[in-house]
């Protein structure tokens, strides 16, 4: 498996290609959030159904605004969101009209977070974009946190693998509903 650097990683997933990196708590699947081929071969990967959504994860707020709509959110929702990133908190928000279903999947929303994860944030910068994140794990199965796991299960299915450790978060993300402030996932 290749193991690359973020910025090499970026190039991987420009041209189409699913990646696997280390986030805060686990190893990540990501893609190009613009490229509706990767999701479907990520998805495809993952064996997860379409329907259920995947997240956004950025190294920047401004990098989420071409896909979340947050003019349907109030200032204090807003800045109840700004108070928790960067950090390990995902928010459920609104999307721009138009948003690929593959990436929202039935739902109105998206789940999107800024990371403070240095690696990531070096991998959103190199692409200028958020990227795709969802546990690099099968369906079902738990999500790999070491490059000897994400080996095991994705051997010669992903473009490469990013060189770096995993954050000191014990769990994946919390999840909020930004408009409820109403906990989905405790992490």
């Amino acid at each position: 498996m290749l193991q690359v650097l973020p910025a090499d990683a970026a190039k991987l997933i420009e041209q189409g290609g699913v990646i696997a990196y280390p986030t805060e708590a686990v190893y990540g699947l990501g893609c190009d959030p613009d490229n509706d081929a990767a999701i479907e071969q990520l998805l495809q990967i993952k064996q997860r159904p379409w329907q259920k959504g995947l997240i956004l994860v950025a190294g920047d707020y401004l990098q989420l605004l071409p896909y979340i709509d947050e003019s349907q959110l109030t200032a204090d929702q807003l800045a109840f969101v700004h108070s928790k990133w960067p950090g390990p908190f995902t928010f459920i928000m609104p999307i721009k009209p138009k948003l690929s279903a593959l990436l929202s999947g039935t739902f109105d929303s998206i789940a999107v977070r800024v990371t403070a994860h240095s690696d990531v944030k070096a991998l959103c910068a190199a692409t200028n974009k958020p990227i795709v994140s969802t546990s690099a794990n099968l369906s079902g199965q738990a999500p790999a946190l070491s490059l000897h796991e994400v080996k095991q299960q994705f051997e010669g299915v992903i473009a490469g693998v990013v060189i770096g450790e995993l954050g000191k978060q014990l769990s994946p993300s919390t999840i909020i509903d930004a408009k409820s402030g109403k906990i989905i996932r405790q992490g």
